[in-house]
Protein backbone atom coordinates (compact mmCIF):
# COMPACT_ATOMS: atom_id res chain seq x y z
CA UNK A 1 0.00 0.00 0.00
CA UNK A 2 1.42 3.43 -0.99
CA UNK A 3 1.80 6.35 1.43
CA UNK A 4 -1.04 8.14 -0.36
CA UNK A 5 -3.35 5.15 0.17
CA UNK A 6 -2.40 4.97 3.85
CA UNK A 7 -3.25 8.68 4.28
CA UNK A 8 -6.58 8.17 2.49
CA UNK A 9 -7.50 5.21 4.69
CA UNK A 10 -6.88 7.36 7.77
CA UNK A 11 -9.88 9.52 6.89
CA UNK A 12 -11.95 9.74 10.08
CA UNK A 13 -15.42 8.40 9.28
CA UNK A 14 -18.63 8.45 11.32
CA UNK A 15 -21.28 5.94 10.30
CA UNK A 16 -25.01 6.47 10.97
CA UNK A 17 -27.62 3.75 10.54
CA UNK A 18 -30.18 1.62 12.35
CA UNK A 19 -31.79 -1.39 10.57
CA UNK A 20 -30.39 -4.57 9.04
CA UNK A 21 -30.14 -2.75 5.66
CA UNK A 22 -27.33 -0.59 7.08
CA UNK A 23 -25.20 -3.43 8.51
CA UNK A 24 -23.38 -4.77 5.38
CA UNK A 25 -22.07 -1.31 4.41
CA UNK A 26 -20.52 -0.86 7.87
CA UNK A 27 -18.96 -4.33 7.70
CA UNK A 28 -17.62 -3.72 4.17
CA UNK A 29 -15.99 -0.43 5.27
CA UNK A 30 -14.19 -2.31 8.04
CA UNK A 31 -13.13 -5.12 5.64
CA UNK A 32 -11.72 -2.49 3.29
CA UNK A 33 -9.66 -0.99 6.12
CA UNK A 34 -11.40 2.37 6.50
CA UNK A 35 -11.05 4.28 9.77
CA UNK A 36 -14.55 4.36 11.31
CA UNK A 37 -14.20 6.39 14.53
CA UNK A 38 -17.82 6.25 15.67
CA UNK A 39 -21.23 4.74 14.96
CA UNK A 40 -24.49 6.62 15.57
CA UNK A 41 -27.67 4.56 15.85
CA UNK A 42 -31.16 4.67 17.40
CA UNK A 43 -31.73 4.14 21.14
CA UNK A 44 -32.51 0.59 22.27
CA UNK A 45 -36.17 -0.43 21.98
CA UNK A 46 -38.30 -2.79 24.09
CA UNK A 47 -39.06 -6.04 22.24
CA UNK A 48 -40.87 -9.32 22.82
CA UNK A 49 -43.17 -10.39 25.61
CA UNK A 50 -40.77 -9.30 28.34
CA UNK A 51 -40.27 -5.89 26.64
CA UNK A 52 -36.53 -6.28 27.13
CA UNK A 53 -34.45 -3.44 25.67
CA UNK A 54 -32.72 -4.56 22.47
CA UNK A 55 -30.13 -2.68 20.43
CA UNK A 56 -30.62 -2.01 16.71
CA UNK A 57 -28.99 -4.34 14.14
CA UNK A 58 -26.37 -1.64 13.53
CA UNK A 59 -25.63 -1.36 17.25
CA UNK A 60 -25.22 -5.11 17.52
CA UNK A 61 -22.81 -5.15 14.56
CA UNK A 62 -20.89 -2.13 15.91
CA UNK A 63 -20.48 -3.78 19.32
CA UNK A 64 -18.99 -6.89 17.71
CA UNK A 65 -16.60 -4.68 15.75
CA UNK A 66 -15.63 -2.74 18.90
CA UNK A 67 -16.78 0.72 17.80
CA UNK A 68 -17.53 3.79 19.89
CA UNK A 69 -21.36 4.00 19.77
CA UNK A 70 -23.65 7.01 20.30
CA UNK A 71 -27.44 6.62 20.66
CA UNK A 72 -28.95 10.11 20.85
CA UNK A 73 -32.67 10.57 21.38
CA UNK A 74 -32.41 14.14 20.10
CA UNK A 75 -29.96 14.99 17.31
CA UNK A 76 -30.23 18.70 18.16
CA UNK A 77 -29.02 18.13 21.73
CA UNK A 78 -25.91 20.33 22.30
CA UNK A 79 -24.19 17.62 24.36
CA UNK A 80 -24.60 15.07 21.55
CA UNK A 81 -23.38 17.56 18.94
CA UNK A 82 -20.32 18.34 21.07
CA UNK A 83 -19.58 14.63 21.46
CA UNK A 84 -19.88 14.29 17.69
CA UNK A 85 -17.54 17.25 17.16
CA UNK A 86 -15.00 15.70 19.52
CA UNK A 87 -14.74 12.68 17.19
CA UNK A 88 -13.24 15.05 14.55
CA UNK A 89 -14.76 13.25 11.58
CA UNK A 90 -13.63 14.09 8.03
CA UNK A 91 -16.67 12.39 6.50
CA UNK A 92 -20.06 11.11 7.64
CA UNK A 93 -22.08 8.30 6.05
CA UNK A 94 -25.83 7.82 6.53
CA UNK A 95 -27.62 4.57 5.64
CA UNK A 96 -31.27 4.14 6.72
CA UNK A 97 -31.06 6.48 9.71
CA UNK A 98 -33.22 9.55 10.23
CA UNK A 99 -33.37 13.19 9.17
CA UNK A 100 -30.30 15.10 10.35
CA UNK A 101 -30.22 18.76 11.43
CA UNK A 102 -27.87 20.95 9.37
CA UNK A 103 -25.52 21.36 12.34
CA UNK A 104 -24.89 17.60 12.13
CA UNK A 105 -24.73 16.93 8.37
CA UNK A 106 -22.68 20.07 7.73
CA UNK A 107 -20.11 19.29 10.45
CA UNK A 108 -17.37 17.27 8.66
CA UNK A 109 -15.12 19.05 6.12
CA UNK A 110 -15.79 16.43 3.41
CA UNK A 111 -19.54 16.51 4.05
CA UNK A 112 -22.11 13.78 4.70
CA UNK A 113 -23.37 11.36 2.09
CA UNK A 114 -26.43 9.12 2.16
CA UNK A 115 -27.26 5.77 0.56
CA UNK A 116 -30.84 5.73 -0.78
CA UNK A 117 -32.58 2.61 -2.11
CA UNK A 118 -33.85 4.05 -5.40
CA UNK A 119 -32.60 5.73 -8.55
CA UNK A 120 -32.97 9.31 -7.36
CA UNK A 121 -34.68 11.65 -7.93
CA UNK A 122 -37.40 9.02 -8.45
CA UNK A 123 -38.90 7.47 -5.29
CA UNK A 124 -37.74 9.98 -2.73
CA UNK A 125 -39.09 9.12 0.71
CA UNK A 126 -39.20 6.52 3.47
CA UNK A 127 -40.27 3.40 1.53
CA UNK A 128 -38.65 3.43 -1.94
CA UNK A 129 -38.30 -0.35 -2.33
CA UNK A 130 -41.95 -0.99 -1.44
CA UNK A 131 -43.34 1.61 -3.82
CA UNK A 132 -41.15 0.64 -6.79
CA UNK A 133 -42.56 -2.91 -6.61
CA UNK A 134 -46.13 -1.79 -5.83
CA UNK A 135 -46.05 0.43 -8.91
CA UNK A 136 -44.89 -2.47 -11.09
CA UNK A 137 -41.45 -1.05 -11.91
CA UNK A 138 -39.07 -3.34 -13.80
CA UNK A 139 -35.96 -1.60 -12.47
CA UNK A 140 -34.72 0.16 -9.34
CA UNK A 141 -31.32 0.72 -7.77
CA UNK A 142 -29.24 2.54 -5.18
CA UNK A 143 -27.90 6.08 -5.09
CA UNK A 144 -25.23 7.81 -3.02
CA UNK A 145 -25.65 11.57 -2.71
CA UNK A 146 -24.48 14.48 -0.54
CA UNK A 147 -26.99 15.65 2.05
CA UNK A 148 -28.56 19.10 1.92
CA UNK A 149 -31.68 20.77 3.42
CA UNK A 150 -34.48 19.07 1.48
CA UNK A 151 -34.77 15.31 1.98
CA UNK A 152 -33.26 13.12 -0.78
CA UNK A 153 -32.46 16.07 -3.05
CA UNK A 154 -28.67 16.46 -2.76
CA UNK A 155 -26.18 16.08 -5.61
CA UNK A 156 -25.76 12.50 -6.84
CA UNK A 157 -22.36 10.84 -6.49
CA UNK A 158 -22.99 7.31 -7.86
CA UNK A 159 -25.90 5.10 -8.91
CA UNK A 160 -26.22 1.38 -9.53
CA UNK A 161 -29.23 -0.12 -11.34
CA UNK A 162 -30.90 -3.39 -10.33
CA UNK A 163 -33.64 -5.24 -12.28
CA UNK A 164 -36.91 -6.12 -10.53
CA UNK A 165 -37.82 -9.59 -11.78
CA UNK A 166 -41.43 -10.86 -12.01
CA UNK A 167 -40.73 -13.33 -9.17
CA UNK A 168 -39.20 -10.66 -6.90
CA UNK A 169 -40.90 -9.32 -3.79
CA UNK A 170 -39.87 -6.81 -1.13
CA UNK A 171 -37.68 -9.39 0.62
CA UNK A 172 -35.62 -10.34 -2.44
CA UNK A 173 -35.20 -6.79 -3.77
CA UNK A 174 -34.24 -5.59 -0.26
CA UNK A 175 -31.48 -8.25 -0.14
CA UNK A 176 -30.16 -7.26 -3.58
CA UNK A 177 -30.10 -3.53 -2.80
CA UNK A 178 -28.57 -4.10 0.65
CA UNK A 179 -25.64 -5.99 -0.91
CA UNK A 180 -25.10 -3.70 -3.90
CA UNK A 181 -25.60 -0.63 -1.69
CA UNK A 182 -22.83 -1.76 0.67
CA UNK A 183 -20.38 -1.97 -2.24
CA UNK A 184 -21.52 1.44 -3.52
CA UNK A 185 -20.84 3.00 -0.09
CA UNK A 186 -17.24 1.71 -0.17
CA UNK A 187 -16.83 2.88 -3.79
CA UNK A 188 -18.12 6.33 -2.78
CA UNK A 189 -15.72 6.63 0.18
CA UNK A 190 -12.79 5.65 -2.04
CA UNK A 191 -13.73 8.26 -4.66
CA UNK A 192 -14.22 11.02 -2.07
CA UNK A 193 -10.88 10.22 -0.43
CA UNK A 194 -9.11 10.45 -3.80
CA UNK A 195 -10.99 13.64 -4.72
CA UNK A 196 -12.42 11.81 -7.73
CA UNK A 197 -16.08 12.71 -7.30
CA UNK A 198 -18.05 14.90 -9.66
CA UNK A 199 -21.51 15.17 -8.07
CA UNK A 200 -24.41 15.97 -10.41
CA UNK A 201 -27.51 17.98 -9.54
CA UNK A 202 -30.69 15.89 -9.55
CA UNK A 203 -32.85 16.22 -12.66
CA UNK A 204 -36.29 17.17 -11.29
CA UNK A 205 -38.01 16.00 -14.49
CA UNK A 206 -37.15 12.42 -13.42
CA UNK A 207 -38.87 12.77 -10.03
CA UNK A 208 -41.98 10.90 -11.20
CA UNK A 209 -42.95 9.01 -8.04
CA UNK A 210 -42.98 9.53 -4.28
CA UNK A 211 -42.24 6.85 -1.67
CA UNK A 212 -44.09 7.82 1.51
CA UNK A 213 -44.09 5.77 4.70
CA UNK A 214 -46.21 2.59 4.64
CA UNK A 215 -49.18 2.52 7.05
CA UNK A 216 -51.68 -0.24 7.87
CA UNK A 217 -54.30 1.30 5.56
CA UNK A 218 -51.76 1.31 2.70
CA UNK A 219 -51.61 -2.47 3.06
CA UNK A 220 -55.37 -3.09 2.91
CA UNK A 221 -56.40 -4.73 -0.37
CA UNK A 222 -58.99 -2.88 -2.45
CA UNK A 223 -60.59 -5.64 -4.51
CA UNK A 224 -62.00 -3.14 -7.04
CA UNK A 225 -58.46 -2.64 -8.36
CA UNK A 226 -57.12 -4.86 -11.18
CA UNK A 227 -55.66 -8.26 -10.29
CA UNK A 228 -52.18 -7.32 -11.54
CA UNK A 229 -52.19 -4.14 -9.42
CA UNK A 230 -53.16 -6.11 -6.28
CA UNK A 231 -50.54 -8.75 -7.13
CA UNK A 232 -47.89 -5.99 -7.18
CA UNK A 233 -49.18 -4.61 -3.87
CA UNK A 234 -48.74 -8.07 -2.33
CA UNK A 235 -45.19 -8.35 -3.74
CA UNK A 236 -44.26 -4.88 -2.52
CA UNK A 237 -45.34 -5.66 1.05
CA UNK A 238 -44.12 -9.26 1.39
CA UNK A 239 -42.88 -10.53 3.79
CA UNK A 240 -43.45 -7.45 5.98
CA UNK A 241 -45.75 -5.71 6.80
CA UNK A 242 -47.87 -7.77 4.30
CA UNK A 243 -51.01 -6.92 2.34
CA UNK A 244 -54.20 -7.87 4.16
CA UNK A 245 -57.91 -8.41 3.76
CA UNK A 246 -60.86 -9.80 5.70
CA UNK A 247 -61.48 -13.52 5.11
CA UNK A 248 -63.87 -15.76 7.06
CA UNK A 249 -64.43 -12.87 9.49
CA UNK A 250 -60.73 -12.72 10.35
CA UNK A 251 -57.79 -10.57 9.27
CA UNK A 252 -55.81 -12.43 6.62
CA UNK A 253 -52.29 -11.46 5.53
CA UNK A 254 -51.41 -12.41 1.96
CA UNK A 255 -47.78 -13.06 0.97
CA UNK A 256 -47.79 -14.71 -2.43
CA UNK A 257 -50.23 -14.55 -5.33
CA UNK A 258 -50.70 -15.20 -9.04
CA UNK A 259 -53.06 -13.26 -11.30
CA UNK A 260 -55.15 -14.00 -14.35
CA UNK A 261 -57.08 -11.85 -16.82
CA UNK A 262 -60.02 -14.26 -16.51
CA UNK A 263 -62.90 -13.43 -14.19
CA UNK A 264 -64.65 -15.73 -11.73
CA UNK A 265 -68.08 -16.35 -13.17
CA UNK A 266 -70.87 -14.71 -11.22
CA UNK A 267 -68.54 -13.05 -8.68
CA UNK A 268 -68.11 -9.36 -7.82
CA UNK A 269 -64.85 -7.77 -6.56
CA UNK A 270 -63.85 -9.24 -3.18
CA UNK A 271 -65.88 -12.43 -3.58
CA UNK A 272 -63.94 -15.67 -3.77
CA UNK A 273 -64.11 -19.19 -5.14
CA UNK A 274 -62.40 -22.40 -4.00
CA UNK A 275 -62.55 -26.16 -4.50
CA UNK A 276 -61.97 -26.46 -0.74
CA UNK A 277 -58.71 -28.35 -1.30
CA UNK A 278 -56.18 -26.76 -3.62
CA UNK A 279 -57.01 -23.17 -4.60
CA UNK A 280 -58.46 -19.92 -3.33
CA UNK A 281 -59.22 -17.25 -5.90
CA UNK A 282 -60.63 -13.73 -5.50
CA UNK A 283 -62.51 -11.72 -8.09
CA UNK A 284 -61.01 -8.25 -8.58
CA UNK A 285 -62.03 -5.19 -10.55
CA UNK A 286 -60.32 -6.78 -13.55
CA UNK A 287 -59.29 -10.44 -13.52
CA UNK A 288 -58.69 -13.01 -10.81
CA UNK A 289 -56.12 -13.13 -8.02
CA UNK A 290 -55.09 -16.57 -6.76
CA UNK A 291 -53.74 -16.63 -3.20
CA UNK A 292 -50.75 -18.98 -2.85
CA UNK A 293 -49.42 -18.16 0.65
CA UNK A 294 -51.31 -16.52 3.50
CA UNK A 295 -51.70 -16.19 7.24
CA UNK A 296 -55.06 -16.18 8.97
CA UNK A 297 -55.20 -14.26 12.26
CA UNK A 298 -54.06 -16.57 15.08
CA UNK A 299 -52.36 -19.06 12.74
CA UNK A 300 -48.90 -19.36 11.17
CA UNK A 301 -48.03 -18.45 7.57
CA UNK A 302 -48.81 -21.34 5.23
CA UNK A 303 -49.53 -22.38 1.66
CA UNK A 304 -53.17 -22.20 0.60
CA UNK A 305 -53.62 -25.96 0.31
CA UNK A 306 -52.32 -26.41 3.89
CA UNK A 307 -54.84 -23.87 5.17
CA UNK A 308 -57.72 -25.40 3.22
CA UNK A 309 -57.04 -28.85 4.67
CA UNK A 310 -57.82 -27.56 8.16
CA UNK A 311 -60.45 -24.96 7.34
CA UNK A 312 -64.16 -25.39 6.74
CA UNK A 313 -65.17 -22.85 4.11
Amino acid sequence: MSNKEVIEKKLRIIYMGTPEFAVPALEKLVEAGWNVVGVITAPDKPQGRGQKLVGSPVKQAAEKLGFHILQPTNLKNPEFQQELKDLRADLQIVVAFRMLPEAVWNMPPLGTFNLHASLLPDYRGAAPINWAIINGEKETGVTTFFLKHEIDTGSIIFQEKVPILPEDDLGTVYEKLMTIGADLVVKTVEAISKEEVNPSVQDESKAQHHAPKIFKETCKIDWTHAAESIHNLVRGLSPYPAAWTEFQNKTCKIFKTAFSEKNLEGKTPGQWGSDGKTFLKFQTGKGTLEVLELQIEGKKRMKTEELLRGLKL
